[in-house]
């Protein structure tokens, strides 16, 4: 594979163990996110497991996939400002706050659509907005809020 069909995921943190969006968890959901005009977008299809026992998507994994689906947002971001990781941090930003709105209900058999974007930008904290869209709906946002990641 080249860099330009790799996700932001594969190309910028590879090795990374997180549920949603890391390739290096077996039993994760290995989120797959691109950049677009403006945002950076994903498609997901849940699991079966992924039901909240009333047939559709779980609300907990729905924030799970707004969440993983705005760092890739905002660690593109971060690429494109010069601003990596710092030493001894896996990314160069964490989450430090995610506010999810559920607005209908999601499907569980079907693909959605993620979209996201960065709409503020500063070394030490970013915001994103983030939609889970199935059939030109937006069933859930996400406003992330980002900060930049300084190990002690």
């Amino acid at each position: 594979m080249t860099d330009d069909v790799l996700s932001i995921q594969e190309r910028l943190y590879p090795d990374l163990p997180c549920f949603g969006c890391g390739h290096a968890n077996p039993k994760g959901l290995k989120l797959r996110s691109y950049p677009a005009n403006g945002y950076v977008t994903a498609s997901f299809t849940p699991w079966p497991e992924h039901d909240n026992g009333l047939g559709y998507l779980n609300g907990g994994i729905i924030s799970t996939v707004l969440d993983c689906h705005s760092a890739a947002a905002v660690t593109y971001e971060a690429e494109q400002r010069g601003w990596p990781a710092l030493p001894g941090a896996a990314l160069p930003y964490v989450t430090a706050g995610l506010d999810v709105r559920y607005l209908r209900p999601s499907p569980l058999h079907d693909p959605v659509e993620l979209r996201a974007s960065v709409t503020s930008a500063a070394e030490a904290e970013m915001t994103a907005e983030v939609e889970l869209v199935w059939d030109g709906k937006i069933r859930a946002t996400a406003t992330a809020v980002w900060k930049r990641w300084r190990p002690r």
